[in-house]
């Protein structure tokens, strides 16, 4: 017999209903003799059933308490996972420069992100099985709570993808290490400095100082601009008739002597090469200069060559060309009115001309 049906039962028989007199009259008060009665039974009841309800009480305490241990033990677990993840550097490309890039922001928010989702989801997995355990215990029929959960859950996901969608693209993002706070990335839609990433939405800092928060979701594609090295490249346009060698010896001088100055020294994680020509044409040739810098390094290292190689130029007399075509400083400037035509005699009225070609007046009107 089941537990609630037991109870039921318990107290019908504990509390029998008086019986009506024979004569109409009012019911009879019980006696004690009834009461000895019914406290026997409520006993003899409690004494059958003692034991069922030890053991459901005992059964729901050891899947409390081994849903306890095993929820405690699990999320130590990952805790001690995530702050090995966090204290270990690793290098990239496995050179000693990449162990370099692994910011300490970074590392912290990734390991919290990862560490937060999993102990989440050891924690539903966990006490929504001891729940569910624990009502079955009870001899609670399990398929309609089930089914209604599954139905909730379904039009909750239908109602909610796009947040799901958000919410796994972001912990993707995070497990993958696709970028991190310190990146400077394009993510498509936006462009510009990580400063927070989360599991539904990354914020970004622009060129201009504002801030973009791009749903993760939304990012197809992301260039990460910060991982590794970059490459800073400058074209030099000179003329044709410049002799090559002395073009490249003057760039690989500038190219030298800017990689032994602080701070360059440090941007630069290779020295300046000269890649050769680009291309020639008929009134100029290009010459490509490139070196491999820190990331996010490149723009300012291509202005300060672009800067040394213009005034070594202009000291060695080699003259840099390109765009439009400077105009002789000798050559007079033109003549403004040149292309006006000469003054038309029908400009003026009074010409014999303007008055030929004047309409005759109607008849009856005088001029």
């Amino acid at each position: 017999m089941s537990l609630p049906t037991a109870l039921f039962a318990a107290v019908a028989g504990s509390s029998p209903a008086p019986s009506p007199s024979p004569s109409g009259t009012a019911p009879s008060v019980p006696t004690l003799r009834d009461a000895q009665e019914s406290a026997t039974h409520a006993a003899g009841w409690v004494e059958e059933n003692w034991s069922t309800w030890l053991a459901i009480g005992l059964r729901v305490l050891l899947i409390v308490v081994v849903a306890a241990v095993l929820r405690v033990m699990v999320r130590r677990a990952i805790t001690k996972l995530i702050d090995r993840m966090n204290r270990s550097v690793q290098s990239v490309d496995g050179t000693a420069i990449g162990g370099l890039l692994v910011n300490v922001e970074r590392r912290r928010q990734r390991s919290q992100a990862i560490g937060s989702v999993l102990r989440s989801v050891a924690s539903f997995v966990i006490l929504g099985t001891a729940a569910l355990m624990v009502l079955s215990t009870f001899q609670i029929n399990l398929a309609p709570l089930l089914a209604s959960a599954g139905v909730a859950g379904v039009a909750i996901g239908f109602g909610a993808r796009n947040l799901v969608t958000d919410f796994l693209s972001g912990v993707f993002m995070i497990l993958e290490d696709q970028y991190g706070v310190g990146d400077t990335i394009d993510a498509g839609v936006a462009s510009g400095e990580v400063i927070e990433v989360g599991l539904r939405v990354t914020k970004l800092r622009g060129d201009k100082g504002e801030i973009w928060y791009v749903r993760n979701g939304e990012v197809k594609r992301v260039g990460n601009l910060s991982q590794g090295w970059a490459t800073a490249g400058v074209d030099v346009t000179v003329r044709p008739s410049e002799d090559l060698d002395r073009v490249k010896a003057v760039l690989s001088e500038v190219g030298e002597a800017f990689g032994k100055e602080e701070p360059w020294n440090e941007m630069l994680w290779g020295p300046v090469e000269i890649l050769g020509l680009d291309s020639v044409l008929l009134d100029s040739m290009v010459v490509s200069v490139s070196a491999k810098t820190m990331p996010g390094k490149s723009l300012t290292v291509e202005r300060e060559l672009r800067w040394r190689i213009k005034r070594r130029f202009d000291a060695e007399g080699i003259r840099i060309v390109g765009g439009l075509p400077a105009q002789p400083e000798d050559e007079p400037a033109a003549d403004p009115t040149a292309a006006m035509a000469a003054p038309s005699a029908y400009a003026n009225t009074a010409s014999p001309q303007a008055q030929a070609a004047t309409p005759l007046p109607p008849p009856g009107t005088t001029k």
